[in-house]
């Protein structure tokens, strides 16, 4: 039985618990799964990407393995962003495998699957699952299958340029690059649409920058910059380029759900799909006609999306507290085309963001400051399994309201609860605490909105104290 699960993005674990049969036995699951409804891209090929972690080369190998052993073709793409190898899948027409912890530490590593549509839901993973149950390989072969090589970053550069043409004409970004698998594609883009990069803290080692819960040195880092370069923005995306940073020209990060809400503005979206850890100002913005709020994952934006799209929203832009964005609709402007592209994207949100700050003539800051936002922050406990969080959660969801209203009697105990992923709790004095499990690793995710910085951040250091107390 493997210990490898399914999160909220994709297949996770430890590299150890990754690395040979474990990687091999579920491609060749996908790849049963694929050809069982004749799924496969022309010529059967299946497209291979990584990202620049030290074990992703050797896992992709291991997938072309796989892949050829199935009978398929494997396409050799090499270090890409994640949303680069799901658009040349679904220009092609063919299935995609994407080696990447994403933003977790570098001991760790995982597995995104595309089919030519896009992201695989929950129910291929479940069948991915029960095919690797019932293949029940016991070994994996060495590696000696050829891959042939393939350029997807072109058409990728491609889709930004075409559509935006010098919209950034006169910006200077500064582009913390660190260790993202998209750190040179995004200069390119940049400098193609009339900005100035400048590249900043490249790192030949991984780094684990994670868009919901950055380190104080990645903050320190930005404004620092901001000090030293007349900069309108500093960009930066996590590990394989599909969750965007995006910070004002004082060096201050814009929290992800802001980001998605200004791309959204820019693109001219009627409809939204966010999960219910993003701001609750976005049904108070007045921006868009329909706000819908889903469990935190891509599969359920997507599935939100299409939801909307079925209902008659013209421009569906979904996006993730996280900031990775997913558009589900394609957009028409001014002769010039920007097809959908529905999984997370780095790239998008960093270019229509920059793009309003020169269509509206305004510093970002003027204009995060326009949209409302409550003041919210998160952050995390690492190495809490998902059964401690449930416990934590059940205890507080428990109909004996007790403990919940003894443990937030200060804010004035909690007035409402929403489960849909996690518990959401609503307290007495308008404040939120939101506490969920991630799905890609085990920590303990906690969320929060209060009406100040100092509020939130003290309600944030609480509830963190809290949620360690009782994990422990």
């Amino acid at each position: 039985m493997s210990s490898l699960k399914f999160g909220t993005s994709g297949l996770r674990g430890l590299v150890t618990e990754l690395v040979g049969l474990p990687t091999y036995a579920h491609v060749r699951a996908f790849c049963a799964v694929l050809l069982e409804d004749q799924a496969a891209g022309p010529r059967g090929e299946v497209l291979i990407g990584h990202d620049l972690r030290s074990s992703s080369p050797l896992i992709a190998s291991q997938c072309a393995q796989a892949v050829a052993d199935a009978g398929l073709a494997p396409v050799d793409c090499g270090a890409v962003p994640t949303p680069a190898l799901a658009q040349a899948a679904m220009a092609t027409g063919s299935p995609a495998v994407m080696v990447t912890g994403s933003h977790i530490p570098d001991d760790r590593n995982g597995l995104k699957f595309y089919r030519a549509q896009g992201e695989i839901d929950k129910a291929d993973e479940a069948r991915i699952l029960a095919r690797h149950a019932a293949l029940a390989l016991a070994t994996a072969p060495e590696v000696s299958a050829t891959a042939q090589p393939r350029d997807v970053l072109a058409g990728y550069r491609s889709r930004y340029a075409d559509f935006f043409g010098r919209a950034l004409e006169g910006l200077t970004v500064g582009v913390y690059q660190h260790s993202s698998v998209g750190r040179d594609v995004i200069c390119d883009v940049l400098t193609a649409l009339g900005a100035t990069p400048i590249a900043l803290g490249r790192s030949e080692t991984f780094i684990p920058v994670d868009t919901e819960a950055l380190r104080p040195e990645d903050q320190e880092l930005a404004s620092g910059w901001a000090g030293e370069h007349r900069l309108d923005a500093i960009v930066s995306t996590d590990g394989d380029a599909d969750r965007p940073l995006v910070a004002d020209e004082t060096g201050r990060f814009l929290r992800g759900d802001l980001v998605g809400a200004l791309t959204a503005r820019f693109l001219g979206a009627d409809a939204i799909v966010t999960p219910v850890t993003s701001n609750s100002a976005l049904e108070r913005l007045g921006l868009f006609e329909k706000v819908v709020r889903t469990r935190v994952g891509s599969p359920y934006v997507i599935a939100g999306m299409e939801q909307a799209k079925a209902e008659g929203a013209r421009i569906v832009v979904g996006f993730e507290a996280n900031g990775g964005v997913l558009l589900g609709s394609d957009v028409a402007r001014g002769g010039r085309r920007l097809a959908a592209l529905p999984t997370r994207d780095a790239l998008l949100p960093i270019v229509a963001t920059l793009a309003l700050v020169g269509s509206q003539a305004k510093p970002l800051s003027a204009l995060a400051a326009e949209a409302r936002f409550a003041v919210a922050l998160s952050n995390r406990l690492q190495e809490v399994s998902q059964d401690r969080t449930a416990a934590l959660i059940a205890r507080l969801d428990a109909e004996d309201a007790g403990f919940r209203d003894a443990a937030f009697a200060a804010h004035g105990a909690v007035a409402a609860r929403d489960r849909r992923d996690g518990l959401r709790l609503t307290l007495g004095n308008g404040a939120t605490v939101h506490f969920r499990a991630s799905g890609n690793a085990p920590e303990l995710r906690v969320y929060v909105e209060a009406p100040t910085p100092e509020a939130a951040e003290a309600l944030l250091a609480e509830n963190l104290a809290f949620a360690a107390a009782q994990t422990r």
